[in-house]
């Protein structure tokens, strides 16, 4: 593969060939000069990766706080009339054993 291809790769087939590049790594015998070439591309296969990761964090990160969000889009008004109500509920009760 040339070097500018590994931006057009999928999550899984840059995982994929940067685990194929850190396995010949590690196993050596390859030149200094093949190396270094394994190296830089498993630096920008891993570069695909973080992107790909960091987008989907996103994602996720979205899907949360609009499930989070109440119908109407007002997070704090809900939460209010709770405590509110809870208050009120307390000044009653303080009311009937003051009697």
């Amino acid at each position: 593969m040339a070097q500018d291809d590994v931006e057009a790769l999928g999550y899984e087939q840059a995982r994929d060939e940067l685990v194929e590049v850190v396995r010949r790594l590690e196993a050596g015998g390859t030149t200094l000069e093949e190396a270094l070439a394994l190296w830089e591309r498993g630096e920008r296969l891993a570069a695909v990766c973080e992107r790909f990761l960091t987008g989907v964090r996103a994602r996720l990160d979205a899907a949360v706080a609009a499930r989070d969000t109440p119908v109407g889009g007002g997070g704090s008004g809900e939460a209010a009339e709770q405590h509110a109500r809870a208050g009120a509920a307390d000044r009653a009760s303080g009311d009937a054993t003051d009697r």
